[in-house]
């Protein structure tokens, strides 16, 4: 029979596994065929696996090897471990069930009775002062608005500087995990939402990292304080013995469990109606929720996932062949109601020679403190939320009483039909006085003393200081500062800070130790990032594969950077600095990091395009060349122009000596007209005829 279950489970996990429906009670695989039928397939061949569930024989559920009687010892001893570790925080508790009113979340009314309202005395206001709420959500704000970023909140960094690795396979890696983050695993960012909540509120939340056998994919899921159980006791997580998760699962999800051979396959009864604990009844009344009230049929299982470190019978520690008595660690489930064992599975990694516990959940830390519990807004904001709560309600019922004041009549006069003697505007109300009595005697009005000036300072100053403390403060670094310096203004935002910039470095701590933790998982199934998506080409997948085995991922935010102000006021220096020494800085590269640093999407868009290179410098020596050659041209058309001159000036000396001996002979002629016959010879002579 225990053979036949395996199959069962086995070929159960496979139609699963492939889309497909199985019969257990008939053993038959349905396959839908392509003419809109269905092929059924009886007997299907069991696919071939270590064990029944497929897991390696180190993962295998050690459960189904042990007797009934070793599971119902270890199943006592456990939950008793269990019992005490939860009575040790009860305390811690309580205060989370009173904090959650001081929120303010619950709308009341005002009420005349005692018993409806928060208000202790009768007809005493019930607002409550904003101061923790305020808190919790501006820290809700800034820590996802720094962990969480939309286009997702992992970077790769390269922990081997000696290895070279391709800046593709870093490009890669990078989007496949933020797609992975912020498209598959969709649980991601709503439980990383609650946690920082929930880490701000009360001190402390978690997160679990496993993988989990019905998505088939590594999870990061978050986890409240109070459904992890742990002892008090214990500083930290490595230090306990003993952690128990307190998982609510449907029945639905627990059979599906169950036929993936996660768990054994016993039959148990219907889970009982829940009961509530002091913190869920707290949180069900401002949610104006109550989860009591459901059938039967819809009760979810309480199952304890524990993760413990044991001496297990049948599974002893052992050197040179004998048992150590040194415990082990083990991950042991049980069904709180029936205290019955549902899988008990090796809890360190195969490889582990020192077998030491895998790590399972990572604690958010608001401020480390006491104990292993955190302190939180809650803890810290508590006492002066409560006094201004106090304060206001004194202030808003001395008003109230001042323009309604109670009275205090005669009994003699109160022989009137109605006693409330309240007067309309406009209107009057007879009232009866005994043997003609004065009104003003048979009715005394109450004197109320109003809220003078020193108590409004005193509720000024509570305030103040919780918001100091609580990092709500609003610094006086904007309007009307502009000629404030810039380090002055960082000087001052870190210096009101200081207690938010600490929480935001452990809680980049604690992310980071989460994504080194996914790593590892991706890193043993690189299938995990697509499965169930889309499925990218063998060359990306590759280069992803390249990237988990030689890089880390780490969380995008910046340590040093607690909120957006900050990294503002940053880049404000930086642009300081470069306006006082231009020569120093690459300006447009300054101006693009402002940008990015302002969230500005593609920055480069706002430069104007690059001016055309400059020509080079001419070589000295071809210049000089050229310069000779030019200074040699223009002496040749100088020496050129001097000799055409020159001819010129000389054919016009001839010219002009010429004309003279022209004149000359005319004169001549005049004088002596009998000589022109030896003159015509002597022009003869020079080629001239006498005019």
């Amino acid at each position: 029979m225990p053979q036949l279950s395996s199959m069962f489970k086995a070929n159960s996990r496979h139609a699963l596994d492939n889309g497909l429906d199985y019969s257990e009670k008939d053993d038959a695989l349905i396959i839908p065929s392509a003419d809109g039928g269905v092929v059924v397939r009886f007997n299907p061949k069991m696919p071939d696996s270590d064990n029944d569930n497929g897991d390696s024989e180190h993962d295998a559920n050690l459960a189904e090897d042990m007797g009934e009687g070793d599971l119902g010892w270890l199943a006592e001893e456990l939950l008793a471990g269990i019992e005490e570790d939860d009575r040790s925080r009860q305390e811690w508790l309580r205060q989370r069930a009173n904090g959650i009113k001081l929120l303010g979340f619950k709308i009341e009314e005002a009420r005349s009775d005692i018993g409806s309202s928060s208000a202790p005395l009768e007809g005493m206001s019930s607002i409550r002062h904003p101061l923790l709420a305020e808190a919790v959500l501006r820290f809700q704000a800034n820590a996802s608005g720094e962990l969480l970023p939309s286009d997702g909140p992992v970077k790769t960094e390269n922990f081997d500087r000696e290895s070279a690795v391709d800046d593709a396979a870093a490009q890669a890696l990078e989007d496949a995990m933020n797609h992975y983050m912020t498209s598959i695993a969709t649980e991601y960012y709503p439980d990383t939402y609650r946690g920082l909540f929930m880490t701000g509120f009360s001190g402390m939340s978690f997160k679990k990292i496993y993988s989990c056998p019905l998505r088939r994919r590594p999870v990061s899921e978050g986890v409240d304080a109070e459904h992890l159980i742990i002892s008090n006791t214990v500083m930290d997580l490595e230090s306990a013995s003993r952690i128990t998760h307190v998982v609510k699962m449907t029945q639905a999800t627990f059979r599906r469990m169950q036929l993936l051979g996660v768990y054994r396959d016993i039959d148990l009864t219907s889970p009982p109606e829940a009961e509530e604990d002091i913190y869920e009844r707290s949180v069900n009344r401002m949610q104006g929720t109550n989860k009591t009230a459901l059938r039967p049929e819809d009760q979810d299982h309480t199952i304890y996932e524990c993760y413990a470190e044991i001496d297990l019978p049948g599974f002893e520690h052992e050197e040179d062949g004998k048992h150590t008595g040194l415990p082990l660690p083990y991950k042991i489930t049980i069904e709180k109601t029936s205290r019955t064992i549902l899988e008990i599975r090796r809890d360190w990694e195969e490889d582990d020679q020192d077998q030491r516990r895998r790590q399972t959940f990572v604690p958010f830390t608001f401020v480390p403190a006491f104990g292993f519990y955190g302190i939180g807004l809650l803890q810290i904001l508590g006492n002066a939320s409560t006094a201004l709560t106090a304060a206001w309600r004194i202030s808003l019922d001395a008003g109230m009483f001042g323009n309604f004041p109670g009275f205090l009549y005669a009994k003699s006069g109160a022989r009137q039909y109605n006693n409330n003697l309240r007067v309309a505007p406009g209107s009057g109300v007879p009232v009866e006085t005994p043997a003609g009595m004065p009104l003003r005697d048979s009715i005394m009005p109450l004197t109320y003393k109003p809220v003078d000036v020193g108590f409004m300072q005193l509720i000024e100053n509570i305030a103040s200081a919780g918001q100091r403390l609580g990092g709500t403060a609003e610094l006086q670094v904007g309007e009307g500062k502009q000629e404030m310096p810039v380090g002055t203004t960082i000087a001052l935002i870190e210096q009101a800070s200081k207690l938010l910039d600490a929480v935001h470095k452990r809680l980049h701590f604690a992310q980071g130790v989460e994504f080194a933790i996914l790593r590892r998982m991706f890193l043993k199934d690189p299938e995990s990032l697509w499965r169930g998506a889309r499925q990218p080409s063998p060359e990306r997948k590759a280069l992803v594969i390249q990237g988990l085995e030689n890089l880390n991922i780490v969380p995008r935010a910046d340590p040093n950077i607690p909120s957006h102000v900050h990294r503002l006021a940053k880049g404000a220096l930086l642009k300081q600095l470069q306006m006082s020494n231009p020569n120093l800085y690459n300006l447009q590269a300054v101006d693009r990091y402002v940008l990015q640093l302002a969230r500005i999407d593609n920055p480069d868009q706002f430069f104007a395009p690059p001016m055309p290179p400059a020509a080079a410098p001419p070589d000295p020596k071809l210049m000089s060349a050229q310069l000779q050659h030019q200074d040699n041209q223009l002496d040749q058309q100088v020496r050129m122009l001097d000799i055409q001159q020159r001819a010129k000036d000389s054919q016009a000396d001839r010219e002009s000596k010429e004309r003279l001996e022209h004149m000359k002979l005319i004169e001549r002629l005049a004088v002596h007209p009998t000589s022109q016959p030896v003159v015509n010879a002597d022009m003869a002579q020079v080629g001239n005829t006498p005019q």
